[in-house]
């Protein structure tokens, strides 16, 4: 048997615009994604069982809600290795995720588990597949996970050897498109953060359809995000940490927008965001004492509150 271990970090927007709407329903977005240090553990292993004739995938979790048939990514992407790579093998893929992350928050929790299982088949099968494959198959799963596969490429200990120069593996990138449509960034976000999810779950189709309608009076400028990144202005970064779908979720959801303003009471207005569609919230911290500090408050709120920091 051969097994391996690996994080499935979180992201967190510090920008998210939604540009319009195709036929097909899918949002064209321009949002800059940034991977945090709090991460799922997620241990695949692969047994050859010749007489099988076939590959078998079983997913075990800490979370007893969490599906672990094909409704779980994992699983999926564990099912999709095989059906391009699966040919002359037969055994087993068990799959352990030790979820931390909240699940349905806005910070790619599943994405970041599917885009753990492409990347541990790739090495447990001996695939060698380049980090372009590995995005191109990504795409296939959802439009978060290519950022998890470049994120995991760029900060989890096992994959940095294997990727160590490649231009894809990066902490931060700018997203357009559907949001597949990545443009890694050479530097992202060095901060400690708290980040604090209320206890409900956020449609992101309800929230998206949501804000189809709405007048939206301000958007974040990403070519000076960026730029803000690249020369550390952090002036200019908070000027344009603007999420647009919090129109729609914090009138929506009440706890969300009382979440944000206790964060925006602790960290400073300009310093607090809602990350993707909701409903996890971060605040920016100057240190990790300060971090710690702000964490211990907010879980009197929310329990699924946490202190992190940015991967860099």
């Amino acid at each position: 048997m051969k097994k391996i271990q690996l994080n499935s970090f979180a992201k967190i927007n510090l920008s998210l615009d939604v540009l319009g709407v195709l036929d097909n329903g899918f949002h064209l977005v321009d949002m800059v994604m940034q991977q945090i240090l709090l991460c799922d553990d997620i241990l695949i292993k692969w047994k050859d069982e010749p007489q099988d004739q076939s590959i078998q995938i079983n997913v075990s979790t800490n979370r007893y809600f969490l599906p672990t048939d094909e409704r779980n990514l994992a699983y999926k992407a564990a099912l999709l290795m095989a059906d391009k790579y699966g040919d002359n093998r037969s055994g087993k893929v068990t799959i352990d995720i030790r979820k931390r992350i909240p699940v349905a928050a806005g910070l790619a929790g599943g994405s970041g588990n599917a885009a753990a299982v492409l990347h541990g088949l790739n090495i447990l099968w001996g695939l060698e597949l380049s980090m372009k494959e590995l995005i191109e198959t990504g795409e296939q799963l959802g439009s978060d996970v290519p950022f998890c596969v470049m994120g995991q490429a760029a900060a989890d200990n096992t994959l940095k050897p294997r990727f160590l120069g490649d231009p894809l593996a990066c902490h931060c990138a700018l997203a357009t498109g559907t949001g597949t449509t990545l443009k890694p960034l050479k530097k992202g976000l060095r901060s400690h953060l708290v980040l604090s999810k209320p206890p409900l779950s956020v449609s992101t189709a309800t929230v998206y359809k949501g804000i189809d309608s709405m007048i939206i009076d301000r958007h974040p400028d990403n070519n000076e995000l960026v730029n803000a990144l690249s020369s550390g202005s952090m002036k200019l970064v908070r000027k344009n940490m603007i999420n647009v779908l919090e129109n729609f979720t914090l009138t929506q959801y009440p706890i969300v927008k009382q979440t944000k303003m206790k964060l925006e009471s602790l960290c400073g207005a300009d310093n607090v965001l809602m990350s993707g569609s909701g409903p996890a919230v971060f605040g920016l911290c100057e240190n990790i004492r300060r971090s710690r500090q702000i964490c211990d408050d907010m879980l009197k709120l929310n329990r699924e509150s946490f202190w992190t920091r940015t991967t860099w």
